[in-house]
């Protein structure tokens, strides 16, 4: 098993890693929208400008291990609102292409740093 730490990303919150190699595969942890320098001023932005850094956050997590939104097989999408669902799905698709992993994704009632999006990935390593 190997940790995953990029500078391109935020750093862990809490007591956990930015993603985990293991048996050919990475599991990221879940990204929100803070930026790689651990701000947070994109948290008072509309869920479509955090869903982009979100998705930005999680690609470089996957570079760093060694990876890449087109080697993901499983996301898992947070939302605070579910109201949010068509508007995520628009940049969710925008960032994947043709690529399509399956995925969930859930409602919930409340996202570290009330952040509104969410997501994380497991993905093969290139």
């Amino acid at each position: 098993m190997k940790l995953v730490q990029t500078n391109r990303a935020p750093s862990a919150i809490g007591p956990y890693s930015q993603a985990v190699i293991a048996n050919g595969m990475v599991y990221t942890s879940g990204q929100i929208a803070l930026t790689a320098d651990g701000s947070d001023a994109l948290l008072k932005e509309e869920v479509v400008v955090q869903a982009v850094q979100v998705l930005k956050n999680l690609e470089a997590v996957l570079s760093e291990a060694g990876s890449s939104l087109d080697k993901v097989i499983k996301t898992t999408i947070f939302l605070a609102n579910m109201d949010d669902f068509a508007v995520v799905n628009e940049v969710y698709a925008e960032a994947f292409g043709s690529h399509k992993p399956a995925r969930s994704t859930v409602a919930v009632k409340t996202l570290p740093k009330n952040a509104l999006v969410e997501i994380d990935a497991v993905a093969l390593l290139n």
